[in-house]
């Protein structure tokens, strides 16, 4: 029987990327994401090589999380996996000038939204004595930059509900990882810089960051060692990257 794995951010980047490597690898998939009309896109591609259902909701509203995982049939809700991808930076300003509105956005969809998934699953988990949590950090998280105090803060939190995770859950067979990507090329620069397209690629230049497909390949590892191996904690900092903001570019 397959492993079932639920991804959270399933519709684009690291976590579609994931959901590849998932499905080349013959594991069975709950795509999770806000947007449903690609989410149908993606069971039609992903349903060629394995099992594909997929839920929509908003991680930040635990209500929709709550109901939606708890809607799952019979035969998905054994989860093996949970990857807790789903996240975002909004703005980039010194801290005097941040806005509320992007300090809510990021701490509950960063924190608040992964403990929210995490409290659906966990149970399930606990009672089988078994199961495998995958959560995306960032570098952010183990160093904090200037003008990001806030995302710093709830990437910082991730690492820290990591650990916290690993100390409630490991008697009970859980594996917990934390994975701290570096530059990763995505939507995610777009996203912080509200749709401006030139200032998120401009993020990107004079270097060869990190691709999502390297993320997911880092995922995919920790999830296949030996059942007598935990992956707690994985960098990936691109070549040209020694740390968060420090980038050789040509």
């Amino acid at each position: 029987m397959n492993r079932i794995a639920l991804i959270t951010g399933a519709t684009s980047g690291i976590g579609k990327a994931t959901a590849e490597a998932f499905a080349n690898n013959g594991i069975d998939l709950i795509l999770c994401g806000r947007r449903q009309e690609v989410l149908d896109e993606l069971k039609v591609y992903f349903s060629e090589k394995v099992k594909v259902t997929t839920l929509t909701f908003d991680v930040r509203n635990q209500e929709d999380v709550s109901n939606a995982i708890a809607s799952l049939p019979e035969e998905w809700k054994n989860i093996d996996i949970l990857v807790n991808n789903a996240g975002n930076a909004h703005g980039l300003e010194p801290i005097q000038q941040g806005k509320i509105e992007d300090w809510d956005a990021m701490i509950d969809g960063n924190v608040k939204g992964l403990l929210y998934v995490s409290k659906a699953v966990m149970p399930t988990m606990v009672e089988r004595q078994t199961g495998h949590i995958v959560n995306l950090s960032s570098v952010a998280g183990k160093q904090t930059y200037a003008n990001g105090a806030v995302y710093c803060a709830s990437k910082s939190a991730v690492e820290a509900i990591s650990e916290g995770m690993r100390f409630d859950l490991t008697q009970y067979g859980i594996k917990i990882t934390n994975i701290a990507p570096g530059a990763v090329e995505t939507d995610f620069s777009l996203v912080r810089f509200k749709g401006d397209a030139e200032r998120a690629k401009k993020v990107y230049e004079g270097f060869e960051p990190i691709q999502p497909e390297d993320v997911a390949d880092a995922i995919l590892y920790a999830i296949n060692t030996p059942a007598r191996v935990t992956i707690a904690d994985i960098v990936l900092y691109a070549k040209a990257q020694a740390a968060p903001t420090v980038i050789y570019r040509k």
